[in-house]
């Protein structure tokens, strides 16, 4: 009895071992399916950052932004830049004998738009100022080597331009329509992590004495801009450009939620002037001033309940203004007609006229009100600005 149960357990475990192994490896013989206990869902493989543009849904979602992004994010590309290192003597071979040929080539990254279909873009002056090589890599892939056509450190504008068939163009919107709390989104390449867009709303407009441009008129948003964004693109909910975003307020290096664009309407007129005359010609007159306050008012004797205008702390001699009559203490209260708003106004209602050009400048001089007629001239040609690198 013993050895037939021994005999009956043997019989069984043979058999259920055979069961288990057709069930895993050929359960088509036993007529089931090798579907698994647990519904395992895809894995949807990216596309890599440089064709990061996203496939059109069946349906937008609520709320989406999609439509914006795919309008707008195949005219933003990627900058990479290369510099060759600059060391003194670097040419002496003597020097280059005993401590070689140099330090290693520093490289650089930054963001760029798509602005006019023969390859024109627009980016930061600071993402490719002293590149000896830029390379764009466009949302779909491609890649082409970038010329200079011309800079602007002023207003830290930069235009390059690609020879590249079928271009992307990012459509021009109007900055000047912007209001403070207007949805925005910005789009570029922030850390070479590939091309991401953010969201955020306008947060001030006009921003300036920032310290980072000479003109200063930026747009501040939320809308988290980090290294990389530089030279990239906010738009609007339509997925038109409404400005070049350029710095960041931050303690870290990363977004703390205070960025800032140069508007369109800045750009506009920076990339039409290179393109015509490979540089920006700006008006000049030779003035320091400062904003008026009731200290200043009393100070020089100027009427009391004057609020509006520019006072004039320094002329330079033989400047424009000087050769005007302009003198320090004076208050610029018009030009052309039009009421000065501030200094950050004066300066780009001036750099807006063109040289050699006469201008009616009414000016407040103590009790009396003076219309003097001043020239402009060509602004001198600046030093390199090191604004906030984003």
């Amino acid at each position: 009895m013993k050895r037939l149960w021994l005999l009956f357990a043997q019989t069984v475990t043979v058999l259920l071992a055979m069961y288990f192994v057709v069930l895993t490896l050929r359960p088509a013989w036993l007529g089931r399916s090798a579907a698994p206990d647990t519904a395992v869902a895809p894995i949807m493989v990216a596309p890599p950052a440089s064709q990061g543009v996203p496939a059109s849904p069946a349906q937008a979602h609520p709320g989406s932004f999609n439509a914006a992004v795919r309008k707008a994010a195949p005219a933003v590309v990627s900058i990479d830049t290369s510099t060759a290192p600059r060391r003194p003597r670097g040419d002496d071979a003597w020097f280059q004998f005993f401590f070689g040929q140099g330090g290693r080539t520093q490289s650089g990254l930054g963001s760029g738009v798509i602005v006019r279909a023969d390859g024109y873009i627009l980016t930061n002056n600071h993402v490719v100022q002293n590149a000896d090589a830029i390379q764009v890599v466009l949302a779909d892939g491609r890649r082409a080597s970038a010329r200079m056509i011309g800079a602007d450190p002023d207003s830290d504008l930069a235009v390059l331009k690609i020879d590249l068939p079928d271009l992307p163009v990012m459509t021009l919107g109007d900055s000047s329509q912007l209001l403070v709390g207007d949805r925005v989104l910005a789009i570029g390449n922030p850390f070479g992590v590939g091309q991401t867009v953010t969201t955020g709303i306008v947060s001030a407009l006009g921003r300036n004495q920032l310290g980072i441009n000479t003109f200063e008129n930026f747009i501040q948003t939320d809308a988290a801009i980090n290294p990389g964004n530089s030279g990239g693109a906010l738009v609007d909910t339509n997925g038109d450009l409404i400005g070049i975003n350029t710095a960041i307020y931050s303690r870290s290096g990363g977004s703390m939620g205070i960025g800032f664009a140069i508007p369109v309407s800045t750009a506009r007129q920076v990339l039409q002037s290179i393109i015509a005359q490979g540089r920006v010609v700006r008006g000049w007159i030779g003035v320091e001033s400062t904003e008026l306050t009731p200290e200043l008012v009393q100070a020089f004797n100027l009427p009391a309940d004057m609020n509006q205008g520019v006072i004039v702390t320094g002329v330079l001699n033989g400047a424009p203004a000087a050769q005007a009559g302009i003198r320090p203490g004076d208050v610029i209260v018009r030009i052309a007609g039009r009421p000065v708003r501030g200094v950050p106004d004066l300066l780009a209602r001036i750099a807006e006229l063109p040289p050699g050009q006469g201008v009616r400048f009414d000016v407040q001089r103590q009790t009396q009100l003076l219309t003097l007629e001043v020239t402009l001239v060509q602004r001198p040609r600046p030093r390199n600005p090191a604004p906030a690198e984003p």
